[in-house]
């Protein structure tokens, strides 16, 4: 799996002409193209250029170009550099008018460029209030990582972000080697280009296959009068590589015959299904982690993966007996938290603890695992949820766009959408908390359990045809939904919230 920047194509493959114009445009953002210009690169006119990019891309040259504009200036904000001025960001990434630049990029990304780049200074502080915890390894995927490539003249700033992201690395649970002999991996990186054209990219190799899973690119590294912080850098690659890596070792664990797996196979098995959070992949994981737990009574990840599956099946509706699945949730949380576990485990557990409303002990193991790996999208998300459950609105959002940031391929990114919707939800925003939750949706459309919040925004925020739509969705998924079972299955959200969510349900006639 390869992720990527930059417009992809719809339909493939492309004509030559509309490669080369992507690639001029790639080249050189902040240059205004006029059609002729690409036209004269692709080596066409400028009438079959147009018809071409409508034909396979499905956007005019000019829409593509704004569109790579705005992705150029995200990466650049997302970089957090202290020093970085907005209107330069804009004038660069080819948007000379900063008002319709500021409009632009709040449609597309639902937020305004201050929003995104204050947000980064939260995150920086963040990692540099981190202790010096290094968890110890067990069952670790391992990567090979050496010396980033670089001309002489970058070479101090290369082997600065390699020394970053070796720590970084290593906090969100990723052995790392220098020689590639045992490693499952191989991770590289070369810095290209010069003065303000000066970019990172970092490739995942898989060294059995040869095959690239995964790439990332960070541009503008380093600039005439301002360093990129290279923690902050470093924690972000690491945290768009995990989901990459997480999959890969899945896949690994999949393809190993079913008579030779350990425990740590059976609980990456697992993964999917309680990241699912449907019924089936559900009660899926729960076979595998009990077999993975008869293996070992003590596997950190197997036990807190099962703790939050038995109280998904409460949460979500999954099952008849919630009460004996809440019991057992309970026990098994309480075993994750006496064994030692790294920052993935313990975001994990925070999953459960929120759930079963144990919210100091949530927040303790939560930022615990911010405190290891301050890049993990999970936690983030996690310590956003607890904020929510706490009434803190603001600060929840935050957070969840944090893990958003972090890690937007990841499979739990859906429910940090969830997350924010809920969040507007309890800040009065309906009409705004009914759009982030579909999207979330749009993401994850197994997820019908979010039409339980979803159902009850559309009819405060006064948007009646999509409140009925919603609602008949969550009865077609849960014929035998009525308030009362809502109101046990809900997560914690404050009290007159959750009055909110069952008065709402009641007018729109959800059955008592």
């Amino acid at each position: 799996m390869i992720i990527s920047h930059g417009i992809s194509a719809a339909r493939s493959p492309l004509p030559r002409g509309v490669r080369r114009a992507l690639d001029a445009m790639r080249a050189n953002v902040g240059h205004n193209w006029r059609l002729a210009e690409l036209a004269a690169v692709a080596g066409v006119s400028a009438r079959t250029l147009q018809r071409q990019f409508l034909a396979f891309i499905g956007k005019t040259p000019r829409a593509v170009l704004r569109e790579i504009g705005l992705e150029c200036a995200r990466r650049e904000l997302l970089q957090g550099r202290p020093s970085l001025k907005i209107m330069d960001v804009a004038l660069r990434c080819g948007f000379p008018h900063f008002g319709r630049f500021s409009i632009a990029y709040r449609r597309c990304y639902d937020e305004t460029p201050s929003q995104t780049l204050k947000r980064q200074a939260v995150l920086t502080d963040a990692l540099r209030a981190m202790p010096s915890l290094l968890m110890p390894a067990r069952d670790r995927p391992t990567v090979a990582f050496g010396p980033i490539e670089a001309a002489a003249e970058n070479l101090a700033l290369a082997a600065d972000i390699a020394d970053d992201l070796v720590t970084a690395l290593t906090r969100a649970g990723i052995a790392v080697a220098s020689r590639s002999i045992a490693a499952r991996y191989h991770l590289g990186g070369a810095i290209r280009g010069s003065g303000a054209q000066t970019h990172l990219t970092i490739r995942l190799i898989d060294t059995e296959t040869g095959g690239q899973l995964w790439a990332h690119r960070a541009d503008s590294v380093l600039r005439d009068d301002d360093i990129a912080t290279t923690e902050h850098l470093a924690a972000r690659i690491a945290a768009a590589l995990q989901p990459c890596l997480r999959l890969a070792e899945i896949d690994r664990a999949l393809r190993k015959p079913v008579t030779s797996l350990g425990a740590q196979d059976l609980a990456l098995r697992a993964m999917p299904g309680v990241l699912s959070l449907d019924a089936c992949g559900n009660a899926r994981a729960l076979e595998m982690l009990e077999r993975a737990m008869d293996q070992d009574p003590d596997h950190p990840l197997a036990i807190a993966l099962a703790a939050w599956a038995h109280v998904q099946r409460v949460v979500y509706h999954f099952t008849h007996a919630p009460q004996e699945e809440r019991a057992r949730s309970l026990e098994l949380a309480r075993r994750a938290r006496a064994l030692c576990g790294d920052a993935t485990v313990l975001a994990i557990l925070g999953n459960a603890l929120s759930l079963l409303r144990e919210f100091d002990a949530a927040d303790l193991v939560t930022r615990r695992a911010l405190a290891i790996d301050g890049g993990s999208a999970w936690a983030w998300s996690r310590s956003g949820w607890i904020d929510v459950y706490k009434g803190d609105p603001q600060s929840a959002v935050e957070r969840f766009k944090i893990a958003l940031d972090l890690a937007p391929h990841d499979p739990l990114a859906f429910n940090s959408m969830v997350g924010i919707g809920c969040a507007l939800f309890t800040a009065g925003q309906y009409a705004e908390g009914a759009h982030w939750q579909e999207r979330a949706l749009a993401e994850h459309p197994t997820a019908s359990w979010v039409h339980r919040t979803l159902c009850p925004a559309h009819v405060l925020a006064g948007q009646a045809p999509q409140a009925r739509r919603s609602l008949d969705a969550l009865r077609q998924h849960y014929p035998d939904l009525t308030v009362s079972e809502v109101h046990r299955g809900m997560p914690p959200l404050p009290p007159s919230q959750c009055d909110l969510v069952v008065g709402a349900l009641q007018e729109v006639g959800l059955p008592a």
